[in-house]
């Protein structure tokens, strides 16, 4: 550096600091400065608007302390992390209103989450009828307006505090190996162990609502002891409180839970165990069609189908790499001298099949697909549905590509997502998954890896967003998110590229060289998994599928047991559909009714006059009905609705 050059405010202040601000600029601040100082130095008004800050995408109070290189966000009341700093604090408040109201209460952890928060309790004998009072306690809690003090005490001293409360202590236990002293929060009479942040009142909260209580084990751990934890949710007003409440019992309607028992769909019972679902005859169909529909693109696509058992010797675990990134997720168990485990994924059985054949570069790529059913040991208390089990079936596929074929491979994976999207009208997310913190691979061969995908979006022009730390441990992924009728989002099709599972099986192909090279895997899946996906669907449409999924296609209702015979026979014309005749001993309200709760997509009707003119009566799912039907105009309209695949039934609506 010349003398005429004048040094850099970083350089030249050895006791400050800079941190870089959302716009990529940097500020130069003391050593000391808190997030809150920060903001100050930016401006007056920033400063006094400051509640919270995130310092490299965490989350913190506005007293915690910069540092060095800090990418800075400042919250404020106007930011997105606003609601979840304010939830953060409906939590205290809803522990202090428990421990007004129940002795002897002990405290265990209270977070925010995406749509509200919830806090655990021990020793709490509560039921959902108590829920109206507590939820008065918070209210009126929030309307005393405590202040909400932060203060940083030793270890010791929070170990005083702490000495009624066992759970407490055994995070505190935890701090005490990171820091010598540890935050607390207190509103009013009460206080609590915390990081924050919080909003500096109670009066800060806007409207709350507690909304049921579950159980849930200490640290997520089936081991641990069970414990009471209490949901809610809290907004900035009562208007965006009450949007939240309509969107959730909408939720609650199309909860697939409550329909497959409707239609008899699935069953998840405790004889046969948690988190394996049973398929009844209605869903198995469901199952079957959506199995014909990827084969029939898998087939398109040059796939060849393998299969590959349930159970392996952890030898394969342990040279695939996920016996030391994913044992903890594995049904582990010995037999005679040897372990093995039920499979987690079916890519190592495939990368073992490419194995066992020499290829030469004019074979490649070579694509293997099996609906493959895995194991994966989820905690009992994250079970839930067909959303996450136990056991679950992938619409799999491995390809062992050139690397010169990677990214043409990677396009025609997404045109086949892409199909999958329009032909059941979802809308979807898309996000790049980066190398995970548990992971194995060279720096150099991750960021290959990741360049090449990022690439094959950037030339799709699709929007995607950038998820650090999500990817698999051996590569990273395109994900894409389905969005359902209601605006959630749920986990779906993925690309994966994988550069790490060839070399630990040492797969090799013969170039055009005359010698052995590397291919690259890539992982991939059309629906996911084919419980998320149905359980998608079954939300999605709220039970009401298309005529090409629906269990039962047509139902035929005789008007009288006069006409019985008749509804038989035309049931027959329709025997390449799924057709049942009702020959209960009921009205044809009542059988009108029951067709449409069954969500049943048409009902023919037939009665002494149509059995006289050789028609039919049709109603389809909207109660819209046409009289004078010719049977074989009808039969034509639902093979072309079937074939075509429509979203909805459409025979009246084409009127």
């Amino acid at each position: 550096m010349s003398e005429s050059e004048p040094e850099s405010e970083s350089e030249s202040d050895a006791e400050g600091i800079v941190v870089v601000l959302p716009d990529g600029s940097e500020l130069a601040v003391d050593a000391d400065a808190t997030v809150e100082d920060c903001a100050y130095e930016i401006g007056p008004g920033l400063g006094r608007d400051t509640v919270a800050g995130k310092l490299d995408g965490d989350l913190v109070a506005k007293e915690e302390p910069a540092y060095d290189g800090a990418e800075l966000e400042i919250i404020t009341d106007q930011s997105d992390e606003f609601i979840r700093v304010m939830r953060h604090s409906a939590a205290h408040c809803l522990a202090q209103a428990v421990e007004r109201h129940y002795d002897d209460v002990d405290l265990a952890i209270g977070p925010p989450t995406d749509e509200g928060f919830y806090y655990d309790f021990d020793n709490l004998d509560i039921d959902e009828d108590d829920l109206p009072e507590l939820e008065a306690e918070m209210e009126a809690i929030i309307d005393d307006d405590y202040e909400i003090e932060r203060e940083e005490v030793s270890i010791e001293d929070a170990e005083e505090r702490l000495a009624d409360e066992p759970y407490k202590l055994e995070l505190l236990e935890e701090l005490a190996e990171e820091s010598d002293t540890v935050t607390f929060y207190s509103q009013g009479e009460w206080e609590d162990l915390c990081a924050g942040p919080h909003v500096d009142s109670t009066g800060e909260i806007g409207a709350v609502k507690l909304l049921e209580i579950a159980g849930a084990y200490w640290r997520g751990d089936e081991e641990n002891t069970m414990q009471t934890r209490i949901y809610g949710t809290a907004f900035e007003d009562e208007s965006d409180l009450e949007a939240f409440l309509e969107r959730k019992e909408e939720a609650e309607e199309r909860d697939h839970r409550k329909i497959g028992n409707e239609m008899n769909l699935f069953s998840i019972q405790d004889v046969t165990g948690p988190g394996l679902p049973l398929y009844h005859p209605p869903g198995k169909t469901i199952l079957k069609e959506l199995e014909d529909f990827v084969e029939a693109l898998n087939q398109d696509a040059g796939y060849d189908y393998v299969e590959t058992p349930h159970v392996f010797k952890t030898d394969l675990w342990h040279r695939s790499g996920h016996y030391e990134n994913y044992q903890d997720d594995m049904f582990v168990f010995d037999v005679g001298d040897d372990e093995f485990g039920l499979k987690p994924m079916n890519c190592p059985g495939h990368a073992a099949i490419f194995q066992d054949q020499s290829w030469s570069y004019r074979d490649l790529p070579i694509r293997y697909a099996e609906n493959g059913k895995v194991y994966r040991k989820e905690q009992r208390g994250e079970l839930s549905g067909l959303s996450r089990v136990w056991a679950f079936t992938i619409d799999d596929g491995h390809l062992f590509v050139r690397p010169d074929q990677i990214e043409k491979e990677v396009e025609r994976i997404i045109e086949m997502i892409f199909t999958v999207l329009e032909t059941f009208d979802l809308d979807y997310e898309v996000s790049l998954a980066t190398r995970p913190e548990k992971s194995v691979g060279s720096d150099e061969i991750w960021e290959r890896a990741e360049s090449t995908l990022e690439s094959v979006l950037e030339e799709s022009k699709m929007d995607y967003e950038i998820e650090a730390g999500d990817g698999a441990f051996y590569g990273p992924k395109i994900d894409f998110g389905f969005e359902d009728a209601i605006g959630r989002v749920w986990d779906g099709p993925t690309v994966q590229l994988d550069f790490n599972m060839p070399e630990r099986f040492d797969l090799s192909y013969v170039g055009e060289d005359n010698e052995e090279h590397r291919p690259v895997m890539i992982h991939r899946g059309i629906y996911g998994s084919y419980e998320r996906f149905f359980m998608v669907l079954i939300e999605h449409y709220e039970g009401k599928f298309p005529l090409w999924l629906a269990p039962e296609q047509v139902r035929v209702l005789p008007i009288s047991d006069d006409n019985l015979g008749y509804a038989h026979r035309v049931a027959n014309e329709f025997d390449a559909f799924r057709v049942e005749v009702d020959d209960r001993d009921s009205t044809l309200e009542r059988k009108i009714r029951a067709a449409h709760d069954d969500r049943v997509p048409y009902q023919i009707i037939v009665g002494d006059n149509e059995e006289e003119d050789g028609t039919i009566s049709v109603r389809d799912r909207f109660e819209d009905q046409k009289y004078d039907v010719e049977i074989d105009a009808f039969r034509e309209h639902l093979e072309a609705e079937r074939d075509e695949k429509r979203t909805e039934p459409d025979f009246l609506q084409d009127e």
